[in-house]
């Protein structure tokens, strides 16, 4: 079985977020990238699957040449082997154009499995396995948190509000990992060492063929702002008789929660 996943190098959640001069982008001087936290679960579930079934995993990444860390960090994980489609211009490219990008890609691997996060924390939007999975005319399964692949279909479940959801489909698929599927290993020493070693195949925008179309983004960001700093608290001073009917008014005519 040959299993594709697609891997995006994102900002670290800790990192502090300036926006840059233009008013319209991240400035990324200063900070520390890390591979997509949910991608890490599609990571692992695609090496448990290999583990069960046997076949090789494939890691998938678009983006500049830094974008290989990424990759090298799941190749350390127990992935065969890596492709990156390596273009600065899609550092700022929307959904539309990723997908288009990645669709191209994977249609040429042939896999019988394709695997993504539930979304990217860098955007946190989760359109980009929809792309793919619209392009290549495949099954969908979002936001799963349990996997079962057998001869030629799998079985997933999703959590929604009170319940279990169940798709079951056909492969070649499209699925989404949510936290909860699996709990993703730490690479070994052996594992760093090895991924030095494995191939990182990397081709271009130009190479895949796609029109002038394929590649026009679909949004454009005008302005990006930081939210309003918060007020400070207030600390309110008395007995509960005096304190209650405080907490309330503030609470209704500045807080307007009720």
């Amino acid at each position: 079985m040959k299993i594709v996943v697609c891997v995006k190098f994102v900002p670290d959640t800790a990192t502090k977020i300036k926006i840059a001069s233009s008013g319209n982008e991240i400035d990324f001087a200063d900070v520390t990238f890390v591979v997509n936290p949910y991608d890490e679960f599609a990571v692992e579930e695609a090496l448990k699957i290999k583990e069960k079934l046997g076949g090789e995993v494939v890691i998938v990444g678009a983006g500049a040449e830094q974008a290989t860390t990424g990759l090298r960090t799941c190749l350390a994980m127990g992935a065969d082997s890596a492709v990156l489609i390596g273009d600065p211009s899609l550092e700022k490219a929307d959904s539309f154009v990723i997908g288009s990008v990645l669709a191209k890609v994977c249609g040429n691997l042939n896999p019988d499995l394709i695997l993504f996060g539930k979304h990217a924390i860098g955007v946190d939007n989760g359109q980009v396995p929809a792309v793919v999975a619209d392009q290549l005319n495949l099954p969908q399964a979002t936001v799963v948190t349990k996997l079962d692949i057998q001869d030629k279909s799998f079985r997933a479940e999703r959590d929604i509000e009170g319940a279990v959801e169940i798709v079951e489909g056909s492969l070649p698929a499209v699925v989404t990992a949510q936290k909860g599927l699996n709990i993703p290993r730490y690479a070994s020493l052996k594992g760093i060492m090895a991924a030095k070693k494995k191939q990182i195949a990397v081709q271009t925008v130009a190479s895949l063929g796609l029109s002038a179309e394929d590649l026009k983004p679909r949004i454009s960001i005008e302005q990006i702002t930081l939210p309003p700093s918060r007020p400070p608290g207030k600390i309110l001073k008395g007995d509960v008789a005096e304190v209650v009917p405080q907490l309330v008014k503030l609470l209704h005519e500045e807080a307007k929660v009720i």
